[in-house]
């Protein structure tokens, strides 16, 4: 025992189950009675009522009562049901419940006929649970309650345990007012506002703590748990307005999350990083070594998209920090957009469609020409450019493409030596680069004189590598026919006013960014990279990431993980075995990788061991972070 004599009274409804057990048991009955909706809010109106104190609680179960239409038969439905239901973490924890059994009460205003079973199952036995009990008439049906029992009284959650007259410290852990009392009337030494299922702000603003599961108030009595270290310690912020989806998953999974719609200056992302872990940001927000320095918890970088050049990498890995993007998530939704701009250059539609906006009927076929035929140049043929050359292929164009690095041609799409090859015999050209600095102005007045008269230029990749003022002259010389640009040199950090030089010029289809910005493509970056988020904060996994090494790690089973990340200097190694080997550690496995700078060593344990491991661990010289898991 951690402190001896320290005693645990919990609530049932909404706190070691997620739900409230007459509401369940009133959907359940009512099935088929054309008001039961109505009913059933109700019984939920009432239930609320008399947890927060606003009516007592003898008039608030006289009334559920009398609206229920139940039978004792249905009780073995309800229990099942509430098996389904037992609050997440409890359900994590249940090892402290068999372990702590001897110190634990439940003191509730539910009834005994469906809480015994439950928490019988955690080892807590009827003797030690105080509540209510139907009454039922001879053919069963619940027609009322023990008005005997001190728990059918308002405030009898007090007169309970007034008469348990229990030794030691006390400890209350309920999610609603009637749980705080017995802390205000002086027979319980602490509240927890148990809000894992409900938030009762009566309740969490008189609470000496708010636990938002049974892992932060295990966590604050370091009591076993099952986690090292509750989730809801870990503050996540994402910016740039990303999907919601991805606040949803991270909130979902118990960690605490701030969303903010837009990006932040450097000053502003310093401030705001002050105890955050983790933090996710689309393209606008800079991470620069200053942040970096300040974020004296940073763990993980998310980006929301696919580039990273936002994010100092190098940096990054120094400190420990793991960075993940999102490089296949978009990639459908920037192709299908090229597609259309490659139809919609060729056919010459944003002119027809400005004359007829301004009043004008010109029918012709004029600069309209169909795509079948004509030759597509692709300009960087990684996950993008090959998705780019089967659509293109499949609508009866001739793929060409080029690319710095040796990349196997799919279908028919044949090869190019030379930027220059591609260039001179393409009618559309299509940049698909990375955002590798050296690309900058990789397209300048040089390399549009090399392509054919007439020809179209596309650029979704990044706003550096284009020449603005060079494709500007090329399109009013007539040199080229039309040109689609998505991302520019410099883009306003939120929306907003916006100027280029290209625009007013015909055949010119200027779009703000938004080349990956479906919402199916937006979805999916808010599922792929807080998946990744989540894996390694509660694996230690880094697979995918773009600037750590990756290992892909097994599931944890009843172990304790050591995660070690350092610097990659000889020695280190043998040192940290070192210590693990002086405390006798019994280690079931090890995983390690490592880069020209940084080591990441991951190690399996058996839980018992000696706690001074830890901080030996975290002084071995040239340690980056360590962090322990369970």
């Amino acid at each position: 025992m951690v402190e001896a004599g320290r005693k645990y009274v919990f609530d049932f409804d909404s706190t070691l189950t997620r739900v409230e057990a007459l509401d369940v048991l009133a959907e359940m009955t009512l099935q088929g009675n054309p008001k039961r909706e109505e009913i059933v809010k109700e019984i939920q109106k009432i239930t609320n009522l008399g947890i927060d104190g606003d009516i007592s609680f003898t008039e608030s179960l006289e009334r559920r009562i009398r609206l229920l239409n139940a039978n004792k038969a249905d009780l073995q439905n309800l229990v099942a049901e509430l098996r389904q239901k037992i609050s997440r973490s409890i359900a994590a924890n249940k090892e402290f419940f068999h372990e702590y059994s001897e110190d634990i009460y439940v003191i509730s205003c539910g009834f005994k006929e469906f809480i015994d079973p439950i928490v019988e199952e955690y080892n807590i036995p009827s003797d030690r649970v105080y509540a209510n009990t139907f009454r039922f008439d001879e053919e069963g049906n619940i027609i009322g309650f023990d008005e005997t029992n001190v728990l059918a009284a308002h405030n009898g959650k007090i007169e309970c345990l007034k008469r348990l007259d229990l030794d030691g410290e006390v400890q209350v852990i309920g999610d609603g007012y009637s749980d705080y009392v017995m802390r205000e009337a002086g027979i319980a030494h602490k509240f927890f506002a148990y809000t894992e299922n409900v938030h009762r702000e009566k309740a969490a603003s008189n609470a000496d703590h708010v636990a938002p599961n049974l892992d932060e108030f295990l966590f604050v009595n370091d009591l076993p748990r099952n986690l090292s270290y509750p989730k809801n310690r870990i503050k996540i912020l994402l910016l740039e307005n990303v999907h919601p989806a991805a606040f949803q998953n991270l909130s979902e999974e118990g960690f605490s999350v701030e969303l903010v719609k837009h990006s932040l200056s450097e000053d502003e992302l310093i401030e705001r990083l002050k105890g955050v872990h983790v933090l996710g940001i689309r393209s606008k927000t800079q991470v620069t070594k200053k942040v970096l320095d300040a974020a004296n918890k940073l763990m993980v970088i998310g980006a929301f998209c696919i580039g990273t050049t936002q994010i100092d990498l190098e940096y990054s890995r120094k400190k420990g920090v793991v960075v993940f993007n999102a490089p296949y998530s978009n990639t459908r939704s920037v192709v299908e957009l090229a597609v259309g701009h490659i139809i919609m250059l060729m056919r010459n539609i944003f002119t027809r469609s400005s004359e007829i906006h301004n009043g004008e009927w010109n029918k012709t076929a004029s600069n309209s020409r169909e795509v079948r035929g004509k030759n597509l140049g692709i300009v960087g043929y990684g996950n993008i450019g090959k998705q780019m050359s089967v659509l293109a292929e499949a609508i009866g164009m001739r793929v060409y493409y080029y690319d710095v690095a040796d990349q196997l041609a799919l279908g028919n799409a044949v090869k190019c030596n030379s930027l220059e090859d591609l260039l001179s015999v393409s009618d559309v050209v299509t940049l698909h680069v990375d955002d590798n600095k050296a690309n900058k102005n990789f397209i300048g007045e040089r390399e549009i004189n090399q392509m054919k008269d007439g020809a179209m230029l596309i650029n979704l990749s990044r706003g550096f590598v284009v020449d603005i003022d060079a494709l500007a002259a090329a399109l009013k010389s007539g040199k080229l026919g039309g040109a689609a640009v998505d991302v520019f040199p410099v883009e306003p950090a939120g929306n907003g006013a916006f100027e280029t030089p290209l625009q007013g010029l015909p055949n010119v289809i200027l779009t703000p960014h938004i080349g990956g910005s479906t919402e199916e493509a937006q979805r999916d970056i808010a599922e792929f990279v807080p998946n990744k988020i989540m894996d390694y904060m509660n694996s230690g996994s880094t697979v995918d990431s773009v600037n750590f090494p990756n290992i892909r790690l097994p599931k944890q089973n009843k172990s304790h993980r050591f995660l070690h990340i350092h610097k990659n200097v000889p020695g280190i190694m043998a040192k940290i075995n070192e210590v693990l080997a002086k405390y006798g550690l019994n280690i079931t496995g090890q995983y390690l990788s490592t880069d020209p700078e940084v080591g990441y060593v991951i190690t399996d344990l058996d839980r018992e061991y000696d706690k001074e491991v830890v901080k030996e661990l975290k002084n071995v010289e040239n340690t980056i972070k360590f962090r322990v898991l369970y």
